[in-house]
């Protein structure tokens, strides 16, 4: 019988260790995504409008550019807010909801991003 004084005592006590601190681990990273996930999210809000507007300004296409600058996941729940010009300005706001560590799959709080640009369309 082999014990402490072998030598052997404490054999195998990394690989246990190790193993309780693997939901630790894999909860950091969870969380990490996550952080990565939001700050993406705000990024294609403020870029599709900004996209939007850009087309509102000149041919008043703002719905269909918006959609062309999200991602698949994202573009299901957006809804993009289009201004008519006001004061030679054309505003537009994007709503995309922050997906829940899996894009696509369940939102946790919306996302807004807002653009404007002068209107270069035809005056009517």
């Amino acid at each position: 019988m082999r014990g402490y004084r072998d030598g052997n005592g404490d054999r195998g006590q990394v690989a246990v260790e190790f193993l309780g601190m693997v939901p630790l681990i894999l909860l950091t990273l969870a969380l990490l995504w996550q952080v990565v996930l939001v700050g993406y999210t705000y990024s294609l809000a403020g870029n599709a409008a900004d996209e939007g507007a850009r087309a509102a300004a000149v041919d008043g296409d703002c719905e269909g550019a918006v959609m062309r600058h999200l991602d698949g996941a994202w573009a299901a729940g957006a809804s993009p807010g289009c201004g008519a010009p006001s004061g030679g300005m054309v505003t537009v706001t994007v709503t995309i909801r922050v997906p829940a560590l899996v894009p696509g799959f369940g939102g946790l709080f919306p996302v807004e991003g807002r653009a404007g640009a002068v209107y270069e369309g035809r005056r009517s």
